[in-house]
């Protein structure tokens, strides 16, 4: 069966981290190229199931949309192993006449009959999950329930093993999993697969760390016997025995160790012995904390000494390699010194200083300054710190909505009333469904079987999971919400929360309180000045802490399989127990109970998607409510205090919260790998970086914010990017009285109307959760702990409401810190009010202020009366920071002193097309470089303008040789048109997504003939990348060795890795990946995993490393700027190629940008590439290259020819960044 992307539903609700796209569904294409390879047994079944869903289709009056009543369909075959929920796709054929149920459902029924007979007792072919199951069971077990008469499919095995990711859940459904179908290819006899025999595959990851997760679930619920037992189960047998790492006994060793139980850990010594296996410094330093709780013979300490000796370890490394949790250190001395009473602790290691060249002055010692303090006292951060942590604590926050002013009416009252009930009896059936599936799963706990989410279910208060799943419900979108989705947040939350139990009960929270209460002395305005930066203040006094927990959890994460299993088994109980009686807003209906959640399935040509939608009842008393609180996770509202400094890839941002140093899809782990292996002085750059990003405070623009917040609840503006409320969506088409009959246009305006309800309902909630987010944290100073991608750009972590989001954010904050405008601030102020409004991009900087100066009267009017003036600011491309800016323009102009005003205002510099300065610095192209402002000039180089002049040339030409769509585009080129796809042609756009884009914007302009557009976007983007290859000849010379280079590392089956200038080491995600096959009682997903023995998807590994690249170079440029700007004392953010300052300090800071810029493009970039590569993928030894080698050497060796350009000459480009 095809594996293809899970389309995900329009709106639903919108999630800071974006919608998980490596979510895949399992589904059918019906072409027919795909069915001529399957096996004959395999299309029947498919068949079948289109079939099936066609025929739900139709029963839906021919709306996209299947309602699957659970348990209610006819399995085929062996009741017993079948999915009664088998998911597939019908393609619809275009221009399909209204369909006529009763012949159509007629026949199809007929034929699903026929099919069923023809299928006659055939097994389903189990999912590749079952097959990992398999290997896991012991042998002898390992047995077939009912043979199958196809001998060319495979056996179903039996699902009563410990991993087994498709065992069933408990309940009604029995023990038994419900195995899928999988694709066969006909006439092919198919091997089976031997999961346990790659231990590099990643279903053998995945089954190890559910392994691994389970015990450390056992040792947090002080399970000893239990995580023993389990171990066992494993350990007992050959085959499931390799799953088993010395973790796996490690943590088992830990559980007795708590208990002063030395007999049982001299036990798992052995067997780590019978396993193959050696003891590691955890397992020693398990047995000696043992030895510590209870009195024990110094002779069995000496023994275990010995032993560590002879293993290689010396004493000391227990100390400096090992995580300890609550008083383990404490007991691990105890027992060293009943054997050496004068051992002492190992000094901690001295600090390592980064060598880079480009920071050399910066970490040098003796230009070291103080660290800038904040306008806080050492008490009032402490207070912070204290709000921040009970947030922190509680896992999620309840915040009025700013729709709460809006005046409650009787129907809303009673529909709050009637919620409230309904909510009551909902607690009270989703806890007595988890209480009856975890007493089903704890049958299962015998020596041969077991369910794999039963410890999960107890790691946290049964109300807790209630209080959960029934969060879910107040922001499920009427129009339904993906089920992966859904799944995945859900077993998200439940990790995170055991994670805070787990900082909670290690004494980990205890130990940074108090290291964070003496970090306070490094900020706080009212203790000491200290010349350390936040990282080495923090390490400095971790390692004057000296005893207590370790700040760092032994690792504990749960495989991305494990959480979407988990998610999906809750959703599960979820759907069956909230119920309401269909007569709730009808009384003379029936009063029997319905389900207020439906699973559905939604069409989207020829894929099918399965949604979790809620009943349009319920969804009708959730809108009568209007109720005025919204539910958020800790992590996705602003600090409340500086954020914990990153002082390694597992440390830093929150204070509880668990949050990644690099974000990645999903399901992938290459690049916290790569940062683990790397030298840990090697990543201190960019850890100072994103703590200085992440220091920043912020307040809140209180007027600008009120504005907004009256439009928004006066049915929004669109024009001003304010979302209306749906009830402004235009009508539905009326709807005829048997909706069977609608023709095809009917369909279509229908389709058309569902779509735009749906995207405004997103827009909509969207904004409702940033202007809410704003409001609540209006009184307050807070920050924006960062992170980065793979890439190295960085990214505030709360995910709505940040500075890098759209015009209203950023009109809404203002610095916290406030510094008085100097002598060119309120210039500064009105130029960059200027650049907000668009109006002057070609005019100099002295322009633009004379402009500024001219219309003073109605920047004036502006700021004044913003809703009942002029409202010049309207007019603007960014107007509501240009409000904002007219509002600080007024108040600095009508200061009495302007130069003394303390002004809060963020001003922007913006790079010049950064990508191709990057390329025109590296290639020094110098005509590239004056196109981009690397050069002086006494106006802004417009590059945009330049390629639509160009481009109007060739034009003109072409057109006076008779060229018909030539002469048509006369009069509709200009630099509007060009300027995406010459912007993202830096950026690897290819000339499939060029044309797209300039058939977008000719389709905007009024007058151009709709019939031309494919064609002149046609003849457009090959102008315009001709005219770029023209302007920018170093750049495209650069681009195809970069991609020709990343094309050979692919095809030779390695993915292309780099380090950057600042020393962060990359790698492309890019794989072909595979889908593991979830089977749930609900429907089955099937899960994207990576690992890095998967082959490199080729196409994207070329492709995209020219713009990764680039992307790796502006984050260095921008990361640089950011730690110099430092040690200038300035207060610095960025918005990946956009700087921002004070009005006081922007000359200081566009003078540090310029020497960071020259700095940079100073090291041999291209050659430090090529020589990384060179020793990554080449081997040194010459007679043992391969062919694809030599010929990958020869590529990586020639690197591209730069041009005259003088760097030293961006120094004095006034636009290079203005």
């Amino acid at each position: 069966m095809s594996l293809l992307r899970a389309v995900l539903p329009g709106p639903g609700r919108l999630r800071g981290a974006g919608i998980p796209w490596s979510i895949l569904r399992s589904y059918s294409s019906a072409s027919a190229k795909e069915k001529a390879k399957r096996n004959a047994t395999c299309e029947r079944t498919e068949l079948l199931e289109v079939l099936k869903a066609r025929v739900k289709q139709l029963q839906a009056t021919n709306v996209p949309e299947v309602t699957v009543n659970k348990v209610e369909l006819a399995p085929v075959g062996n009741e017993k192993y079948q999915d009664p929920l088998q998911k597939v796709v019908a393609r619809r054929e275009e221009g399909e006449s209204p369909a006529r149920p009763s012949s159509w459902v007629q026949k199809l029924k007929e034929e699903m009959h026929i099919q069923k007979l023809k299928m006659g007792q055939t097994s389903p072919i189990a999912a590749s999950e079952l097959a990992l199951e398999a290997e896991v069971e012991d042998k002898a077990k390992d047995k077939v329930k009912g043979k199958a008469k196809d001998k060319k499919s495979l056996k179903t095995p039996k699902t009563k093993v410990v991993a087994a990711w498709s065992q069933s859940h408990a309940g009604s459904h029995g023990v038994h999993g419900k195995p899928t179908v999988a694709a066969v290819k006909a006439g092919v006899k198919v091997p089976r697969r031997r999961v346990l025999d790659d231990k590099e595959s990643s279903q053998f990851k995945i089954l190890q760390q559910t392994v691994q997760s389970n015990l450390e679930c056992f040792l947090f619920l002080q399970q000893p016997e239990e995580a023993e037992r389990f171990l066992l189960m494993y350990h007992r047998s050959p085959a499931k025995r390799k799953l088993l790492n010395v973790s796996a006994y490690n943590v088992v060793m830990r559980s007795w160790a708590r208990k002063g139980r030395l007999q049982r850990i001299n036990r798992l010594f052995s067997m780590l012995e019978r396993a193959g296996l050696r003891p590691n410094l955890d397992s020693y330093a398990a047995a000696l904390e043992c030895m510590g709780r209870n009195p024990f013979s110094t002779k069995a300490i000496w023994r275990f000494m010995q032993q560590l000796k002879h293993d290689g370890f010396h004493v000391d490394e227990l100390f400096q390699k090992c995580l300890f949790e609550e008083d383990e250190k404490e007991k691990v001395l105890k027992a060293i010194r009943m054997i050496h009473p004068n051992y002492e602790l190992p000094p901690a290691p001295s600090s390592q200083t980064c060598n880079s060249s480009l920071l050399q002055d910066f970490y040098s010692k003796e230009k070291m300054l103080p660290y800038p303090k904040l306008d806080f006292s050492a008490q009032e951060l402490r207070e912070c710190f204290q709000k921040q942590l009970e947030l922190e604590m509680n896992n999620t926050i309840t915040i009025e909505s700013v729709e709460s002013s809006k005046p409650l009416t009787p129907q809303a009252l009673k529909a709050r009333k009637l919620l409230a009930t309904l909510r009551s009896q909902w607690h009270d059936s989703v806890l007595q469904a988890l209480q009856k599936s975890k007493h089903n799963m704890s049958k299962l706990k015998t020596a041969s079987k077991y369910n794999v989410l039963y410890p999960y279910l107890c790691l946290l208060p049964e109300d807790e999971y209630v209080g959960i799943m029934l969060e879910m419900l107040n922001t499920l979108s009427p129009q339904g919400e993906s089920l992966a989705v859904l799944a995945k947040e859900l077993g998200s939350k439940v990790y995170n929360r055991y994670i805070t139990q787990r900082k909670l009960h290690s004494g980990q929270l205890e130990k940074l309180r108090e290291v964070y209460e003496d970090y306070i002395q490094l900020l706080a305005k009212d203790s000491q000045p200290a010349k350390y930066l936040p990282r080495e203040y923090w390490e400095k006094l971790v390692a004057e802490a000296g005893f207590g927990p370790s700040l760092t959890l032994k690792s504990c994460s749960w495989s991305y399989m494990l959480l979407m299993r988990l998610g999906m088994h809750m959703l599960e109980l979820l759907v069956q127990a909230v119920k309401m009686p269909r007569n709730i807003l009808n009384p003379r209906l029936e009063p029997r109970l319905i389900p207020a959640l439906y699973h559905i399935y939604s069409f989207r040509s020829s894929w099918q998607v399965g949604l979790i939608k809620p009943h349009p009842v319920f969804s009708q008393i959730m809108s009568d409510a209007a109720e005025t609180m919204l539910t958020f996770n800790s992590s996705a509202i602003p600090m409340l205090c500086p954020p914990v400094p990153w002082t390694s890839p597992n440390f830093g941002a929150f204070v509880l919260n668990d949050t990644t140093l690099m974000r990645f899809v999903d399901g992938a782990v290459q690049h916290q790998l790569l940062l683990e292996q790397c030298p840990l002085v090697n990543l201190h750059p960019v850890l100072d970086a994103l703590n200085q990003l992440g220091n920043c405070a912020w307040k809140i623009n209180q007027p600008v914010l009120d504005i907004i917040i009256s439009i928004f609840n006066d049915k929004g503006n669109e024009k001003l990017d304010i979302p209306p409320p749906i009830s402004e969506a235009p009508m539905p088409p009326a709807a005829p009285s048997n909706p069977s009959s609608l023709n095809k246009a009917q369909k279509h305006e229908l389709l058309l109307y569902k779509k735009k309800a749906a995207e405004m309902h997103s827009l909509r909630m969207d904004a409702l959760y940033k202007l809410s987010i704003a409001n609540y944290v209006r009184d307050k100073v807070f920050w924006f702990p960062h992170n980065m991608d793979f890439r190295g750009r960085t990214y505030p972590c709360p995910p709505y409401f940040n500075h890098l989001g759209n015009d209203v954010t950023r009109a809404i904050l203002l610095f916290a810190e406030g510094r008085p405008l100097g002598p060119k601030g309120l210039d500064w102020l009105k130029i960059h009010l200027i650049n907000l409004t668009g109006l002057k991009k070609n005019n100099s900087l002295q322009e633009r202020l004379e402009y500024a100066n001219e219309i003073m009267e109605e920047i004036l009017d502006s700021a004044d009366h913003p809703l009942t003036g002029r409202k010049w600011w309207m007019n603007t491309d960014e107007p509501w920071q240009a409000l904002a800016c007219c509002m600080e323009v007024a108040k600095a102009s009508r200061s009495p002193d302007p130069a003394a005003y303390i002004s809060h205002f963020p001003v922007h510099q913006d790079g010049s097309c950064n990508g191709l300065q990057h390329y025109a610095a590296l290639g020094r192209d110098l005509i590239g470089a004056i196109s981009v402002n690397l050069m002086p000039c006494s106006v802004p180089q417009d590059v945009y303008s330049a390629v639509a002049r160009q481009v109007e040339e060739l034009r003109k030409k072409d057109a006076e040789h008779g060229v018909k769509i030539a002469q048509v585009l006369q009069g509709f080129i200009s630099r509007k048109v060009v300027k995406q796809t010459v912007m993202t042609v830096v950026y690897g756009v290819t000339r499939y997504g060029g044309r797209l884009q300039m058939e977008k914007r000719l389709k905007e302009i009024d007058d151009f003939p709709e019939e031309y557009l494919w064609e002149a976007s046609h003849y457009l983007v090959k102008q315009v990348f001709n005219g770029i290859k023209e302007m920018f000849s170093a750049t495209r010379d650069i681009q195809n060795w970069l991609t020709e280079s990343a094309k050979l590392i692919a095809q030779s089956g390695r993915t292309v890795e780099w380090v950057t200038p600042l020393g962060l080491p990359i790698v492309q995600p890019y794989y072909r990946s595979k889908s593991t096959v979830l089977n749930c009682s609900m429907q089955n997903l099937s899960v994207k995993s990576t690992s890095s023995n998967q082959k490199p998807d080729t196409v994207k590994q070329k492709n995209a490393f020219p713009p990764n690249f680039i992307h790796s170079l502006d984050s260095t440029h921008m990361m640089l700027t950011a730690l110099h700007c430092l040690r200038q004392g300035l207060t610095f953010v960025s918005v990946h190629d956009c700087y921002w300052t004070h009005a006081l300090t922007v000359d200081v800071m566009n003078e540090v940008c310029r020497q960071q810029f020259v700095a940079l493009h100073s090291e041999k970039i291209l050659q430090d590439l090529s020589e990384f590569m060179l020793e990554k993928y080449c081997s040194p030894d010459r007679e043992t290259r391969a062919p694809w080698q030599k010929k990958l050497m020869e590529q990586l060796s020639n690197v591209p020819k730069t041009g005259e350009l003088d760097l030293k000459n961006v120094m004095d480009s006034t636009y290079f960044f203005s």
